[in-house]
């Protein structure tokens, strides 16, 4: 199925055009559910498919776990914060999280830019956390392990870099800027998101838990299966969002040149500006760029920003041209495996196309 919306007289691609783009698209990925959405300008167009036969909620309207690509909602959430005055970047999470607490002194030195920028030393997931996770790893590896946990590894942690000297993805790190900001505000995370990143943003169908029956969709393994869904126990900053392809694309078209000028509120304005910004280089000849929560690639058409994000059985991609007004948002419903498509589709989609 495909959603065409009119688009204005000025546009240099018609919606048709790129309805047939993605219907082309589609065709490389093999997944039970597929969406593809791209928006021009606000001017959007969607198409669904997929080899499950459909269900009574459309796909753009149903709820995909977004995985890592939980982080720019993170990212821009602290930038947020960092705009009313409530922190600062350079606040040192274990002073936020447990003053006076004895801890190493590279933990003491980490601060809320090293834990949303990877920059952190700490590892990918706490060393204790793969014991109780290896015994049902294709089920549910981080619901046994919750808030506490993620905070008691954190304050006990021996980084094995020096806090703003190496690069190493580390969904450990962003989980404990969550619980740092919690702290910070005395307000649940899941609370503190809302108020400060979905609601002002009009995100109403965009959560960190399961929504009702019905309305999410359902991971598969690579075989068809299905899979449960998905419990982030005290990973919630760096994996838990949910949302329908039309959020996605709300949240993009937030961060596109002219829609940091749209909010009322001027913090938020500051922190969509403030996530588009270059922070770091990373890799062989320092080629990789990234700002506080997107990676950023050269493409002839200008830099792309984006972010991908995988689960027990789904994926999400979310990218955007700044200054173009071109956003991607894709999701699809079975768990990445080495030949998989759908991250390079989806890519193309954004840095390839005019």
């Amino acid at each position: 199925m495909t959603e065409v919306t009119a688009a204005p007289a000025t546009a240099p691609v018609s919606p048709a055009a790129t309805a047939r783009l993605l219907a082309e698209a589609a065709r490389a990925v093999d997944a039970p559910d597929l969406v593809l959405a791209v928006s021009r300008n606000g001017v959007r167009t969607v198409h669904t498919g997929g080899s499950a036969e459909p269900g009574p909620v459309p796909r753009e309207l149903m709820a995909y776990e977004l995985g890592s690509a939980s982080k720019p909602y993170a990212g821009l959430l602290l930038a947020r914060l960092v705009a009313q005055g409530r922190v600062r970047y350079e606040d040192r999470a274990a002073d936020l999280l447990a003053p006076g607490f004895p801890v190493h002194p590279a933990v003491r030195r980490i601060t809320l830019r090293h834990l949303l920028t990877h920059t952190s030393g700490l590892p990918g997931l706490p060393a204790d956390f793969y014991p109780q996770a290896v015994p049902r790893w294709s089920t549910d590896p981080y619901g046994g392990y919750p808030a506490d946990r993620v905070v008691r590894s954190f304050l006990r942690a021996r980084p094995r870099h020096r806090p703003g000297t190496r690069w190493r993805y580390s969904n450990f790190a962003v989980s404990v800027l969550g619980h740092t900001l919690a702290a910070a505000t005395g307000t649940p995370w899941e609370v503190l998101l809302h108020q400060q990143v979905l609601a002002p943003l009009g995100l109403d169908a965009t959560r960190v838990r399961p929504g009702p029956d019905g309305t999410d969709a359902v991971g598969h393994r690579r075989d068809g299966t299905p899979v449960p869904a998905l419990d982030t126990g005290g990973f919630t900053a760096a994996g838990a969002v949910r949302a329908t392809p039309l959020d996605l694309l709300t949240f993009l078209e937030a961060h596109t040149e002219g829609a940091a000028d749209s909010p009322t509120d001027s913090s938020l304005a500051t922190a969509l500006t403030e996530v588009t910004r270059p922070v770091l280089r990373r890799g062989l000849r320092h080629a990789h760029t990234h700002t506080l929560t997107w990676f950023q690639h050269p493409t002839p058409y200008g830099p792309v920003l984006f972010h991908a994000g995988a689960t027990l059985g789904q994926q999400a991609f979310l990218g955007f041209r700044p200054g173009t007004g071109l956003a991607v948002a894709a999701t699809a419903t079975r768990r990445v495996h080495r030949a998989d498509t759908f991250v390079a589709t989806a890519y193309g989609l954004l840095a390839e196309t005019r």
